[in-house]
């Protein structure tokens, strides 16, 4: 196991390395999707040559790594940026996840796509990319090609609006408030770095607001993670046993969902020096890094056929939707909640 784990962790310094270019940088490319690249070209490379008593190592990082990585991603918020952001974002922010979780998963069924994908896509537009895939992945257990499908469709639409958003909103486009603005983007945006980026580009007031945003609709990870363990747990007990009856279905709760939550309550009361938080955020980024190049390391381009087209029509309808409605909810909806 130790060499399945120490491959990935190099795969992770390496991810960490690369994300130092400027070009990267300036993207806002993180150490994630960098380290589920390389993860997939070690799977359509090298995968084949290497002893199979390294893959429990690699499993390892894809599972018990990834769901400490969540838990220790609690340590980037804090229950008085809910307060701080006001009813407005709160309450976009809830549509926002509810209608492209299940809208998508409605999509996925006329789409007849495979259902794991189809959920998997629908978490990672609707809260907050990579982070949300990763959770859900390890909720439904599903296979690692479904999820790096997944991640695939939330890098390439999160990033086209990192770049379409600066651009909208100075041309004038958009017609929001700054406040709205930021609104919109922290609502809309699919991995936390794209809302960075976005937001740096438009200066620091819709900035703020747009962080914020975001950083709540991370936190509606928590109940949509504890609905999906229960809905398993019914989908497991409709599914007839060798007898005939249905089996009994067991409630999966994803504890890591919990662990995070307490990690946001205990953040929330200031106790840690920032320089603290710092390293175990830098740590926990590097942690999460491995999950993805694990993750990746289990994906060949022979899986992302047999996916084909359907999640990137099912996540480009998310995307509209995100567009549209996202900026109808903060041009509407945000002024008469402030």
């Amino acid at each position: 196991m130790l060499h399945g784990i120490l491959l990935i962790a190099l795969f992770s310094c390496a991810a960490f390395y690369i994300g130092e270019a400027q070009f990267l940088k300036n993207i806002s490319f993180s150490p994630m999707i960098i380290g589920i690249i390389l993860g997939m070209l070690y799977a359509n490379s090298l995968r084949n040559h290497l002893p199979e008593t390294w893959v429990p190592g690699i499993q390892f990082c894809s599972k018990k790594i990834l769901r400490l990585g969540i838990i220790l991603y609690g340590f980037r918020l804090t229950f008085q940026d809910v307060i701080n952001v006001g009813v407005a974002g709160i309450m976009i922010d809830t549509i926002v996840v509810i209608v492209t979780i299940v809208g998508g998963i409605y999509l996925g069924k006329l789409l007849k796509m495979d259902r794991d994908i189809a959920l998997l896509t629908s978490i990672g537009s609707g809260i907050c990319g990579a982070a949300a895939v990763l959770g859900a992945e390890s909720t439904i257990q599903t296979k690692p090609y479904k999820t790096a499908v997944a991640v695939a469709t939330v890098v390439i639409f999160g990033t086209i609006s990192m770049f379409i958003y600066p651009i909208a909103y100075r041309a004038g486009f958009l017609g929001l408030t700054p406040n709205e603005m930021g609104i919109y983007a922290g609502a809309t945006l699919h991995e936390v770095a794209h809302t960075v980026g976005a937001g740096n580009a438009m200066g620091t007031e819709i900035s703020n607001v747009a962080i914020i945003v975001k950083m709540i609709r991370v936190m509606l990870l928590v109940p949509v993670l504890l609905s999906l363990g229960y809905w398993v747990a019914m989908q497991a007990k409709s599914i007839p046993a060798g007898n005939g009856t249905a089996t009994k279905g067991k409630i999966a709760i994803p504890w890591f969902a919990l662990g995070f939550l307490a990690v946001i309550g205990f953040n929330s009361f200031d106790l840690l020096p920032v320089a603290v938080v710092d390293v175990i955020n830098y740590i926990d980024t590097f942690l999460l890094t491995m999950a993805m190049a694990a993750l990746g390391a289990e994906t060949s381009i022979d899986k992302f056929k047999k996916a084909g087209a359907k999640p990137f029509v099912l996540a480009f309808i998310l995307y509209i939707w995100l567009l549209l409605g996202g900026w109808a909810l903060a041009k509407y909806l945000a002024p008469l909640c402030l």
